[in-house]
């Protein structure tokens, strides 16, 4: 017959490192009591420690027949190396802590495409001294989501806060207005009522973004809010192709002033058209993060991102499309959550 094969060793317990605590510390005070005192617990929860401790190394470590209780011989030899097993358990966590808040060597930020095309460059250059590599992935908010619950992501810049999970934090960065988009040769009037939509595009068919794009979504909820009933046509993902086709005179759109400048390359072929405030009137953006785990690099992420609105972007865009009011793009107040 075949050997049987060998059964496998059951793995060691490993002892505690509260219940090393408390046996150095009864060492060094000589008793029960005062160790109890020092770490805050119980003499009842300092024994049963100590025997835990017994029972893992199979020895006695303290001789209880004299008064106070000594160590054993086998019970100075784990002090002796407890105490340098602490403090190098100590020294670990002010590292993690440490490496929490200033040493990120590498860190994961995804960004739907027209942030990752405007305000990214300029946000990674301005994060540069925050880690050693920054690595920036841009897609859709679903995917962006779905990624940063995978902790595929460190931190995600999205445009839609309907996020049910209560580990992950939101944080407003900023809104922009809707803006209509003609082409340069379509007669236009500026807007009264954003309800007098409606009224512009004559003839022109609707071009949209796709309804797998959380612009496109929001869009048709503002489109149903101000009474404009257009047929579907045309229909992108991206920015490039909507707005080439509204500079070729095929149709109209409705689009931001940032997707406007991430395509910035047709604006003298079109007419940019604000559109007066409403409720559904604006799209705004989103940094989501894991509640508690930077340390405050996400407030700093926001920061940045305000900043490089504030004092590059929005003064570029305006500069291209003068016809939009100052709060076509704005940052929120740093004290709003």
């Amino acid at each position: 017959m075949p050997p049987s094969p060998p059964k496998p060793r059951r793995a060691r317990r490993l002892p505690d490192l509260q219940a090393l605590q408390a046996f150095v510390s009864v060492c060094d005070s000589g008793s029960m009591a005062l160790a109890a005192q020092q770490l805050g617990l119980s003499a009842s929860a300092i024994s049963q420690a100590i025997k835990s401790l017994e029972a893992d190394v199979e020895l006695p470590l303290l001789d209880r027949e004299v008064r106070p209780a000594r160590p054993t011989h086998a019970g100075r030899a784990l002090r002796e190396r407890a105490t340098g097993l602490l403090a190098q358990a100590r020294s670990m966590v002010d590292q993690v802590r440490a490496s929490a808040r200033h040493e990120h060597t590498q860190l994961h930020l995804g960004c739907v495409d027209s942030f990752a095309a405007t305000v990214g460059p300029r946000l990674i250059r301005a994060m540069s001294g925050q880690a050693q590599q920054i690595l920036m992935w841009s897609g859709l908010t679903p995917t962006l989501t779905e990624q940063l619950r995978g902790r595929e992501l460190d931190f995600a810049i999205c445009t839609d806060s309907a996020i049910d999970d209560p580990r992950i934090a939101q944080r407003l960065l900023f809104s922009e207005s809707w803006v209509a988009v003609f082409p340069k040769a379509h007669k236009v009037k500026p807007l009264r009522t954003a309800r007098g939509l409606s009224d512009l595009p004559g003839e022109l068919p609707l071009i949209r973004y796709s309804q797998r794009s959380v612009i496109g979504q929001q869009i048709e909820r503002f489109l149903r809010h101000v009474g404009v009933n257009a047929p579907r046509g045309y229909e992108f993902d991206a920015t490039d192709p909507l707005l080439s086709l509204v500079a070729s005179g095929l149709g109209w759109a409705l689009s931001t002033p940032l997707c406007l400048w991430q395509s910035r390359q047709y604006l003298d072929d079109v007419v940019v058209i604000p559109i007066p405030a409403t409720r559904l009137g604006q799209r705004h953006f989103f940094l989501l993060s894991r509640e508690d785990e930077w340390a405050g690099l996400d407030e700093h992420i926001a920061r940045i991102t305000r900043d490089v609105i504030r004092q590059d972007t929005a003064p570029a865009i305006r500069l291209c499309m003068p016809a939009l009011p100052p709060d076509a793009l704005s940052c929120p107040d740093e004290e709003t959550p």
